[in-house]
């Protein structure tokens, strides 16, 4: 996974005989950062969506389109600063922001910051992908659950190449953001753990250790249970309430 792939060379480019992803159902701009940013900005807005919702098959981290895309976010989609980046889990409905679990982080989200001051990413089996462009393809047009997958060996090149794209992002928007936190449980949070650390770039993780140890379950196919629980969704909600406080109103800071 070292190698990176150009994304120009199958995706519209604006050149004559440029190609657009499969299925995608709309073209991408040239690719220049301003262009691309024009036209994909907010996500669903000015993009001719894909009917299909469920149309890409397997694991969709192995699948060239999703390299693709993640390297058209890397080399040429300029992300807007903000003081803090969530960083949120891919949801199996699409849009990911009308999934039940999306809706009710957004809710403790608007609860507690200005939408001025944040930047939502998403993150898993779909890559790294700034929450406005959640209507992209191929954001939008997979169905996959990582949490029902028992082969070791499709975990084990999840978290390497999850890792890869997070320590990616992470290092493009170095300067984008002041703080960083991350909602995630299971291989999530360790690939966010490991590309932070990768990186040199801190990212605070919740829920904390204690409370996940706290509410583990060896009786249940989920273990470390839902995001969406009421402990953890407390310890979201308490994380983003000392993220909203200035760095003089924080203890040690």
């Amino acid at each position: 996974m070292d190698s990176k792939p150009d994304a120009r060379s199958h995706w519209g480019t604006g050149e004559k005989g440029a190609q657009n992803p499969p299925g995608s159902g709309f073209l991408l701009p040239p690719a220049n950062s301003t262009r691309v940013n024009r036209t994909i900005h907010d996500g669903c807005i000015g993009i001719r969506r894909s009917r299909d919702t469920t149309g890409i098959p397997g694991p969709p981290f192995y699948r060239k389109e999703f390299e693709e895309a993640y390297r058209l976010i890397i080399d040429d989609y300029q992300v807007t600063p903000k003081e803090i980046a969530l960083f949120l889990p891919c949801a199996v409905k699409k849009p990911y922001s009308q999934s039940p679990s999306h809706r009710l982080f957004r809710r403790v989200i608007d609860d507690v910051l200005d939408p001025a001051d944040y930047h939502i990413v998403i993150f898993g089996t779909c890559g790294t992908v700034p929450a406005e462009l959640e209507c992209m393809h191929p954001f939008r047009n997979y169905r996959y659950m990582l949490g029902k997958t028992v082969d070791w060996r499709v975990l084990r090149d999840f978290h390497r190449i999850e890792v890869y794209r997070l320590r990616g992002y992470l290092e493009k928007t170095r300067d984008t953001y002041r703080r960083r936190l991350a909602y995630c449980i299971g291989p999530f949070r360790a690939a966010m753990g490991e590309a932070s650390e990768d990186a040199g770039i801190v990212v605070d993780l919740l829920p904390t250790d204690a409370t996940i140890e706290r509410l583990y379950d060896t009786k249940s196919p989920f273990p470390e249970g839902s995001l969406s629980m009421p402990a953890y969704i407390d310890e979201f909600r308490e994380g983003l309430m000392r993220l909203s406080r200035s760095p003089a109103e924080i203890p040690g800071k």
